[in-house]
């Protein structure tokens, strides 16, 4: 395996890329390629099969990429692609829900923990079993909110349509007495300012992306298979692509990459 292979990264769109501006923050030496699958999203309301197929695809586009470790950025394939594509796979792969959720466990006072997600992350239950894992007694309360991914993806972050969607979703964890809440979508990120405003201080919001970039860092670390820094490269450092709207994307992603995202180009992962 070259160490200074790129790492890859997916997910449905955009949200992913609160995994790649994680992954620059803490490794910055490390190259990436991302891919968006933007021509089938959303994830969360297709099934498991799918979801399978899909992440399949994507994984054999970005080995043509030659990648050394590939991070599943998107919650509803973690949760229900991961086991499959991990077995399969020849280089590691990770996904958002491990390290989050123990995160989660982690920063509990009360022992009652919030997850919001999509209706495929939140269906699985598998936050709560990865959860109780990690410690029995803990209490916790899923809730979809499938309107957040198409808002984030319209660029609707700070508007009177997402503060009232919000509100009405976040109302039902509320009332559970939660002291913590998982943004179980890489999306969710994007909308922290306003899941904070009406959650109040008292909840801690728990940021698996933020966690996952630690998780591949330890990953690489392990194995030895950081890049070396004063190794020279060859093409951009980080390199995007999407299954459509390429454009559409490279706008969006200029606002959480600032001067990273040079370019972004279209294929078509189902050729793989």
């Amino acid at each position: 395996m070259d160490r200074n292979a790129p790492v890859g990264v997916f997910d449905s769109g955009v949200g992913g890329l609160t995994v790649a501006r994680e992954i620059i923050r803490q490794i910055p030496e490390e190259r990436i390629v991302y891919f968006g699958d933007t021509a089938r999203l959303p994830y969360g309301s297709k099934s498991k099969d799918t979801i399978i197929r899909y992440s399949r695809q994507i994984i054999r586009f970005l080995k043509t990429m030659d990648v050394k470790a590939i991070v599943i950025a998107c919650n509803t394939a973690s949760a229900y692609a991961l086991e499959s594509v991990r077995a399969e796979a020849d280089i590691p792969v990770i996904g958002v829900i491990n390290a989050g959720a123990r995160t989660a466990v982690h920063a509990t006072q009360n022992g009652r923990i919030g997850v919001i997600g999509t209706e495929g992350t939140i269906g699985s239950g598998i936050y709560t079993e990865v959860m109780r894992k990690l410690k029995p007694d803990i209490e916790v309360f899923g809730k979809s909110c499938p309107l957040f991914v198409p808002l984030v993806e319209e660029g609707l972050l700070h508007d009177s349509v997402t503060d009232e969607i919000a509100s009405r979703y976040l109302s039902v964890l509320k009332g559970r007495y939660i002291d913590t809440l998982v943004l179980g979508c890489t999306h969710y990120p994007l909308l922290r300012s306003t899941i904070r405003r009406l959650m109040g201080e008292g909840v801690t919001l728990v940021n698996p992306a933020y966690e996952t970039a630690l998780e591949l860092r330890e990953l690489l670390k392990s194995r030895n298979m950081g890049r070396d820094e004063t190794a020279p490269l060859s093409g951009e450092k980080y390199q995007f692509f999407v299954s459509d709207l390429a454009e559409k994307f490279t706008d969006f992603a200029a606002a959480i990459l600032p001067g990273e995202v040079k370019e972004t180009r279209q294929i078509s992962v189902e050729e793989y």
